[in-house]
């Protein structure tokens, strides 16, 4: 694979966390459909879920990406394999930290995130939305927002975790022009996190179109992706519930890869894939059980976009 030149959509490190006492969080599930309930001993879950996460980092630092793997060995905090809910980092040395809609996720922020990131990167300044969970305002980072970090544009479908009023103040400070849009499943369930249903690399877009509504709103987020000079990639509701939509492209040594489990990949169309790999290389990675509490490898993986040190 040809080299590619780097792209402010695709970082070169991220953020990832090892938990110690995964399991599928019962407080969440009340809206997010993509979670399953475990047959399975809890300790066995955990135990995988920790060996999941531990491959997914060791295949991305042979891919060339820089990750920062920090231990969870609290108990209460399942979902904290998913550390992109919590904070977001932005090109001038921005970081946000969000409102979570979970009472038992708020627990997740962490300090020694933070200050790894000040040590490592240039940090100018730190903007805590957190304390809008006092009034019933969340945004959940990057899962409730999918960012063209190259054209400046927020896409964001309604849902418990996505304040309209949280994410207006999101897009005035880091200066993002908002596109929000309803998108539900067949049975019109609310989809819980934009992240789920788009992905936005550096020359495409993986979108679940059939999901968004009205109409004449789905047109328009095509028009805006291509208008940003995307090709965009539909895929279906099957391939959404595969996890075909949770995907992150980032910068390895030899180019740009896409990271996504290895249920998504297998997922997507040949006309799909080749949409891909005439821009970055499939990197799937086998989380099976990670993926028992909704989320994939895009909410695994924190993305890096500061300056370093």
């Amino acid at each position: 694979m040809l080299k590619i030149k780097r792209s402010a959509q695709a970082p070169s490190s991220v953020i990832m966390i090892r938990p110690h006492h995964f399991h599928p969080n019962g407080e969440t599930a009340a809206d997010n459909a993509f979670q399953k309930a475990p047959d399975d001993n809890h300790n066995e879950i955990a135990e995988q879920a920790r060996f999941e996460a531990t491959r997914a980092a060791n295949e991305l630092r042979e891919r060339g990406v820089t990750v920062h793997l920090f231990e969870d060995e609290e108990t209460t905090t399942p979902d904290s394999v998913f550390p992109n809910n919590w904070f977001s980092t932005h090109p001038g040395g921005h970081v946000a930290i969000y409102p979570m809609f979970a009472e038992s996720r708020r627990s997740e922020r962490r300090q020694d995130v933070i200050e790894l990131l000040k040590q490592k990167y240039r940090v100018q300044e730190v903007i805590d939305y957190s304390g809008l969970e006092q009034d019933h305002l969340f945004l959940e980072g990057t899962g409730a927002m999918v960012l063209d970090h190259i054209d400046r544009v927020v896409y964001a479908a309604r849902s418990n975790r996505t304040d309209p009023i949280a994410l207006e103040r999101f897009c005035t400070h880091f200066n993002y022009e908002p596109m929000v849009f309803d998108a539900s499943d067949k049975s019109g369930r609310a989809i819980y996190h934009t992240n789920v249903l788009m992905c936005i690399a550096t020359e495409f877009a993986l979108v679940g179109l059939d999901l968004i509504s009205p109409e004449n709103r789905r047109d328009e987020v095509r028009d805006r992706l291509e208008a940003s000079g995307k090709q965009v990639v539909a895929i279906s509701e099957e391939q959404i519930a595969d996890f075909a939509g949770n995907a992150i492209e980032l910068q390895g040594n030899d180019g740009r890869v896409l990271a996504l489990s290895k249920k998504a990949e297998a997922s997507l169309e040949p006309a799909q894939k080749e949409v891909i790999q005439q821009n970055c290389e499939l990197l799937p990675l086998d989380v099976d059980t990670i993926e028992m509490a909704g989320g994939s490898v895009r909410c695994m993986i924190a993305g890096i976009h500061l300056a370093s040190r």
